[in-house]
């Protein structure tokens, strides 16, 4: 699906004048303009296909070592107020044979958070495309973050950190696979 960047425009100049701003003053006369640019990056995951993202970058490599990136970037929008929200994303697997180029996996974050999103729908998002990739034999996905929605306005806790983690596979079957995750990102087990 294709944004439609100059509907945008139209909405926000619209918006601005029914929020009692002037769109012809000087600071806002440009900013339909950047408020469509930055939409349509901010939601350009949504647009994007997975399998294009890794783009073959997936390796053979005979090892069941668990793989861990810990402290990937996360910048999202809420869905529910359009409102960022970032923190950290923490990714292990447990090979099957193959393995990611390491890059592809802070990819695959960006993509699933530059979407209208849920903390939770993103993380099992994550997990399930890195399961699924490689068919590993078991997934951890943990993301910390905060969220622009309370604490800029509603509850207006400046340091509240939602905390939501996919397991699936082996990290769902061990506790000692699930526990050693946790120790490796630096979080302890409960």
């Amino acid at each position: 699906m294709d944004i439609n960047t100059g509907k945008i425009e139209g909405l926000i100049r619209e918006l601005l004048l029914a929020m009692g701003e002037d769109p012809a003053r000087e600071g806002l006369l440009k900013t339909p303009q950047r408020v469509a640019a930055a939409l349509a990056f901010l939601t350009s995951g949504a647009r994007t296909d997975a399998v294009k993202l890794i783009n073959g970058a997936i390796f053979t490599q005979k090892t069941n070592s668990m793989v861990i990136v810990k402290n990937i970037e996360v910048y999202s929008l809420c869905e529910h107020h359009m409102l960022p929200f970032f923190g950290r994303c923490h990714i292990g697997y447990i090979p099957n044979g193959r393995v990611f180029g390491v890059s592809k996996l802070a990819r695959l974050v960006d993509m699933y958070a530059r979407r209208l999103q849920l903390q939770e729908r993103l993380t099992e998002q994550i997990s399930e495309a890195v399961m699924d990739s490689i068919d590993a034999s078991g997934v951890g996905v943990m993301i910390e973050a905060q969220h622009l929605c309370m604490m800029m306005r509603g509850v207006q806790k400046q340091n509240s950190v939602m905390v939501t983690s996919s397991v699936v596979g082996a990290f769902r079957e061990s506790v000692a696979t699930r526990e050693e995750f946790l120790a490796l990102i630096g979080n302890r087990a409960v």
